[in-house]
C-alpha cells in the first residue's frame, strides 16, 4: 500500500502484552492508506493477543523476553531483515489509549522534511478524564523537567505514540530492554542532533488494566528505570 503523501513507506510497530480485548481495535483504526505494514510484537502474552492481531490483519512476531524495549527491538530486527526498509517507523501502544487515526498528524513533520523524531504529546493534547493516573502525570512532568535541567532538552511527554525516520532509528542504536525505552530514544536523538518536535495527541482510558501504572510494583520500577536512564546518559 502507498502512503498518501509522496509515497512514503511507513511501518507501525505495536508491542503487546495480554491485549486481546484491544489490539483488533488498534489495528482496525490505523489509516491503511498511510502504512505498508502493521507489526504486532506479542510480548509473551498468556491470552489470545496473537490470534486477535493476526485475524485483524497484522504481521505478528513473538518475543518471549518480557519488556517493552525487548518487544520494540524485536520489531526493529524484523524490519531490518526485510529486503525493503521503510522511511518511517511509528510506535504506538496496543491498549487502545492512543487514537491510531492520528498517525498522519504524528508522521506529518517528518513527511514535510521538518523533523526526524516526532513525539505524540499527551500533555499538549486532550486527555479523557482518568486516562492517566496521577503518578503517570507526575512521572512525565518530573522526567521531562530532569531532561531539561540536565540536558537542555525540551519535551513535554514521554508518550509511546511516536514517529521516527527509520535511518535515524538505526543510528540511535537503541539498547534499553524495559521501561527506559522511550526516554532513551529522546535523549539519544537530542544528543545526536536529530530534529525533534512534538505534536498534540488525544488520549483516552485504556482497555483493561495497565501492567505498569496499574500496579505499585510497575509504577516504582518504571519510575526508577526512567530516572536511571536519564542519569545514565549524562
Amino acid at each position: 500500500m502507498k502512503t498518501t503523501d509522496r509515497s512514503w513507506n511507513i511501518q507501525v510497530i505495536i508491542p503487546a502484552f495480554n491485549e486481546q480485548n484491544s489490539i483488533a481495535n488498534v489495528i482496525r483504526e490505523v489509516p491503511k492508506e498511510w502504512v505498508s505494514e502493521i507489526i504486532v510484537v506479542n510480548n509473551n502474552s498468556t491470552d489470545q493477543t496473537s490470534q486477535a492481531a493476526k485475524q485483524a490483519g497484522a504481521t505478528v512476531l513473538h518475543e518471549k523476553r518480557q519488556g517493552y524495549g525487548y518487544a520494540c527491538l524485536c520489531g526493529i530486527d524484523y524490519v531490518e531483515s526485510q529486503s525493503t526498509q521503510p522511511d518511517i517507523i511509528v510506535f504506538m501502544d496496543a491498549d487502545y489509549s492512543d487514537y491510531p487515526e492520528e498517525l498522519p498528524a504524528v508522521a506529518a513533520p517528518i513527511v514535510a522534511g521538518k523533523a526526524d523524531l516526532v513525539i505524540g504529546s499527551r500533555a499538549l493534547g486532550t486527555k479523557e478524564r482518568g486516562a492517566m493516573t496521577p503518578q503517570q502525570i507526575f512521572g512525565n512532568w518530573l522526567a521531562t523537567r530532569m531532561m531539561r535541567w540536565l540536558y537542555g532538552i525540551r519535551f513535554t511527554d514521554l508518550g509511546p505514540f511516536r514517529a521516527i525516520r527509520y535511518a535515524s532509528l538505526i543510528q540511535l542504536n537503541m539498547q534499553d530492554r524495559t521501561y527506559g525505552w522511550t526516554v532513551e530514544m529522546q535523549l539519544k536523538a537530542a544528543k545526536q542532533g536529530l530534529r525533534c518536535t512534538e505534536v498534540p495527541v488525544t488520549y483516552r482510558k485504556r482497555i483493561g488494566v495497565s501492567k505498569v501504572s496499574g500496579t505499585v510494583k510497575g509504577t516504582v520500577m518504571a519510575g526508577y528505570k526512567i530516572i536511571w536512564t536519564i542519569l545514565k546518559y549524562l
